[in-house]
């Protein structure tokens, strides 16, 4: 999110294994393309943290940088030595952000953190799946990602409060925090009453119908917020006595019949074909889509008008698919072409150009294995 607003991203890798993204599926060419989506526009740099001199040289970066952003456990940059405080040695205005799966603080900090774990122990996993089925995992690493985002977040506000004060800061940036703060839902009923939420499958916890129905050829959405939506979608099945049924005549009392509320409803919607169905509620006004697979989605005509795929470069892959961060600004200037980097392929060019090196020096780092 930060390259593509333009900043110059430094990303420090072991050398010979590198981030162990690289190692998860899907591949192509032996490549992740899950890495591949990932770090677009970062340059890469292998540095052996396990040298005394590698860890010098991530000093020696700090200094030049207006943030450092870790990923490990808590306390393990203490033990290096590059720790927030060590590091406000060299760069007193230092934006250093942590980020971890429990924070520092908590008494999980210990705890093993991959995004299944944070899903199952948020709350979040137990939220989601069908009424009468096992708690299920989101289709995709949510934790992972919204840590991401708040981190995103996080460091472009400080960076705001430096340009006003020029005081750097600590950030810290919990997987468990970010994956509890989206609940908002679950969290309303938890926190306000003695109930604890549970599944519901497809359809909203509180409001019905907002749900999912069958239909000839596959599934439509609905999202049925109000009685004059509701009024137009019984407008819309031919059957405008149901608004006027004591049993459907308000939220509250669709949900205590919403198993006969949806029997109608499907009972109307598998009489058809989606796109029928679809056509009958958007000309009522009644907010409704189909159920698209991912791959609808990419070849949507959204997507193609908004340019959510980009192409990009990548030295053995060639051209390549990447997916760049969604906000738009006004006046943001043209884009560019985004890169994908191979392990340590800027280690060089970032000790020339940021730390002034030397090919001596450059040598003797290499001879030793620090780079």
């Amino acid at each position: 999110m930060l390259a593509d607003l333009g900043a110059e991203i430094i990303k420090v890798e072991m050398p010979n294994t590198g981030d162990h993204a690289r190692f998860f599926g899907p591949y192509q060419d032996n490549e992740s393309t899950y890495f591949t989506l990932l770090n677009r526009d970062k340059k890469s740099m292998s540095i052996n943290l396990k040298s005394k001199k590698g860890v010098a040289l991530i000093t020696e970066l700090a200094e030049h940088c207006d943030v450092l952003v870790e990923n490990f456990r808590p306390g393990v940059m203490q033990k290096l030595g590059l720790d927030y405080a060590s590091i406000q040695e060299v760069r007193p205005d230092i934006i250093y952000a942590s980020i971890s799966g429990f924070g520092s603080d908590s008494p999980m900090a210990d705890w093993p953190a991959f995004d299944l774990i944070i899903q199952a122990l948020s709350g979040l996993m137990h939220l989601t799946g069908q009424r009468d089925g096992p708690a299920t995992a989101a289709g995709e690493s949510l934790a992972d990602v919204c840590t991401g985002m708040y981190a995103a977040w996080g460091i472009t506000a400080a960076l705001f409060d430096r340009e006003r004060t020029g005081e750097g800061r600590e950030i810290e940036v919990s997987m468990f925090d970010s994956m509890f703060s989206m609940q908002l839902t679950g969290l309303s009923q938890r926190l306000y009453s003695e109930k604890e939420p549970q599944r519901v499958g497809n359809r909203h916890p509180i409001t019905y119908p907002v749900d999912s129905f069958p239909t000839q050829d596959g599934l439509i959405v609905m999202v049925v917020t109000s009685n004059p939506i509701f009024r137009r979608l019984t407008e819309a099945m031919d059957k405008p006595e149901l608004a006027n049924d004591p049993r459907f005549k308000d939220n509250e009392v669709r949900n205590t019949y919403e198993e006969q509320l949806r029997s109608v409803i499907s009972e109307w919607t598998v009489s058809a074909t989606s796109e029928e169905i679809l056509t009958a509620l958007q000309k009522a006004e009644v907010p409704s889509a189909p159920v698209w697979n991912l791959g609808q989605a990419v070849e949507s005509a959204h997507q193609q008008a908004r340019n959510l795929v980009e192409s990009g470069q990548h030295k053995k892959l060639g051209r390549i698919p990447l997916v760049p961060q969604p906000v738009r600004f006004s006046g943001g200037g043209a884009s560019h072409d985004q890169q994908v980097p191979m392990l340590g392929e800027h280690t060089t060019q970032v000790l020339v150009e940021l730390l002034g090196k030397s090919e001596e020096e450059i040598a003797v780092l290499s001879r030793e294995e620090v780079i």
